[in-house]
Formats: C-alpha cells, structure tokens, sequence
C-alpha cells in the first residue's frame, strides 16, 4: 500500500524500485505517468529524427557537422518531452479503459494516485519543454512539426476506430523524420518522405509485436489492434511491415546517392528485424516486450547506416 496517500492505493512495484522509487514518494506517480522508468517510448520517437539529420548530411546552415550533433541533442529532448506528454495525453483519454487490463489498471490515473487536474498541469509542463525545443528549428521544420498535434490528438481513439491504431502511431512516431530533414535543408526532399514511409512500416511492425502481449485483455475490452486483426498471420504481417520499411529506406538512401555500395549500409538494420521475426514466440507475452525494445538497438543501427551514407 501506499503510504503518501494514506494506505488507499495499491501502488506498482516500478514504484518502489529503481529511479523512480529513489523519488520523493509524492513524486513517484507523475514519474509513472510520464513513463519516467520506461524510456523505450522516447527512444523510438526520436530515432526516426537521428536518421533523418544524419542522412541529410549532420550540417546545418552553418556547415558544421557540430551543429548536426546539437540539433540531434535537441530533438532527443524534445522527443522525451512529447513522449512523455504522449503518455500522459493517453492515460487520460484511457482511464477508463485501463482500469480493465490487467498490464494497465494500475495506472496513477486509472488507479486514482494522480487526479486529473494533476494529470493536465503535467500535461502542460511537458508541452511547454517541446515548445522550447520548436523554437531553436528551423522555420520549415517549426511548421512541419505543428502539423504532427492533429494527429497526436486523434491518436488515442483510434483503437476505438480501426483495427490497425498501429498504422496511425506510425504517423505520430515517425514524424520527426520531416522535421529533422528541414532543420539541415531549410525544405522538404523526397529522401525525407521515403525515409518517414519506411519508419511507419517500421512502427508498425514493431508496435504490432507490443501487441501481441494484450490481445486477451484487449478482445474482452473490445479494443481493436493490428494483433487481433491479425491473429495467427501476426508473423507474416510484421514481416511485410519490415521488408515495406527496408524497401522505402533503401529508396531515401538511393535519393542521397546513387552508388551502389549504399544500400549495403542497411545489412545490419535488415539482419537485425528479420532476427525478430523469425525469433518471435507470438504466444509468449514476455518475448514479445523483449522483441518490441530491442528496437532501440535496432534505431542505432539505422542512424548508423544513414551516418555513413549521408556523411561519407
């Protein structure tokens, strides 16, 4: 039980450990709301971002790929900030919802730890950080990352909506793939637009993998996902998802240069997202967390590739 709110809530075990658990315990549940021990969310939202400076070439206006590294700081900032506002956004559409998953019912908002003013004043103060990191983009970029609050907004109804929401968070997650090209160009290229189609097949292979560890909870609920839409073709669908985002990738890559070793620069990333399908246990709800994070490695590999292909 918890204790800072006088013995009424069961709290979480991620409260009581780990770098949450060091916090003052008052603290502990706005930690949770934004997912402060899970930084998974933020590191998918800003790969895409990476990729897209990377590839780009790293420099700025200025020409120097320093800057490129500073620009990169910034979106990582500015994707845990919007991550984090995600998160909260999320649980208080959701609340209801996630009182009836087992993975989720103990929420701060769903378990009644964070009230709802509590929940909006996080809401925004992490909208305020992102409103920051806006503000040192270049003007192109500025617009293009304004469009994205349309889609952010309409996000969490989508699992209400569609049977495929994940196709809709892999506009959200890939986004910072547009901004991050005009912030080194000042416009828009084609490498831009296949690099963002590849992160949202990306995103929703992955996201389809994450899945496949509520589709009970989910089809009581009646919640729809990719996972149920799916079902016993779940591997299958990711894989199409991956190979669509190799092959869009390798398009964004060919924008930049036309040489034939390019594409090569790919081999890890590719390795590395058929080893997930071919390794995943669909049935197994742990193996499937485990395939969904292994996507932060996976990110790496891809900045990787564009870093070499847009700086060489």
């Amino acid at each position: 039980m918890s204790g800072g709110h006088g013995d009424l809530f069961i709290v979480p075990d991620s409260e009581r450990r780990g770098l949450i658990g060091a916090l003052p315990a008052s603290w502990r549940p706005y930690a949770s709301l934004i997912r402060l021990d899970r930084p998974i969310g933020a590191w998918l939202l800003f790969w895409p971002g990476a990729w897209s400076v990377a590839l780009a070439g790293m420099a700025p206006a200025t020409g120097r790929e320093l800057d490129g590294w500073i620009l990169i700081a910034w979106l990582a900032l500015g994707a845990w900030a919007m991550r984090s506002a995600g998160c909260v956004y999320n649980d208080i559409i959701d609340r209801d919802l996630d009182r009836q998953v087992e993975r989720t019912r103990l929420r701060p908002l769903a378990s009644g730890r964070v009230s709802l003013k509590g929940a909006w004043a996080l809401l925004v103060a992490m909208s305020l950080i992102g409103l920051v990191v806006l503000l040192q983009l270049q003007r192109t970029a500025q617009i293009v990352a304004l469009i994205s609050l349309a889609l952010v907004a309409a996000y969490p109804f989508m699992k209400r909506i569609t049977w495929w929401p994940q196709a809709w968070l892999g506009l959200v997650f890939s986004w910072a793939a547009l901004v991050g090209w005009p912030s080194v160009t000042g416009r828009m290229d084609a490498a831009a637009f296949w690099l963002w189609g590849g992160s949202v097949f990306w995103v929703i292979g992955y996201d389809t993998i994450y899945a496949l560890q509520d589709k009970e909870d989910d089809a009581l609920v009646g919640v729809k996902s990719s996972a149920l839409a799916l079902g016993r073709h779940a591997r299958l669908g990711i894989l199409v998802c991956y190979l669509l985002a190799l092959a869009l990738w390798t398009l964004a890559i060919r924008e930049v240069r036309l040489e034939y070793w390019a594409p090569l620069a790919l081999l890890p990333m590719a390795f590395h997202l058929l080893g997930q399908v071919a390794l995943l246990k669909p049935d197994d709800g742990a193996d499937a967390l485990a395939k969904f994070r292994s996507n932060r490695f996976a990110g790496l590999l891809m900045f990787a590739a564009c870093y070499v292909v847009g700086t060489a």
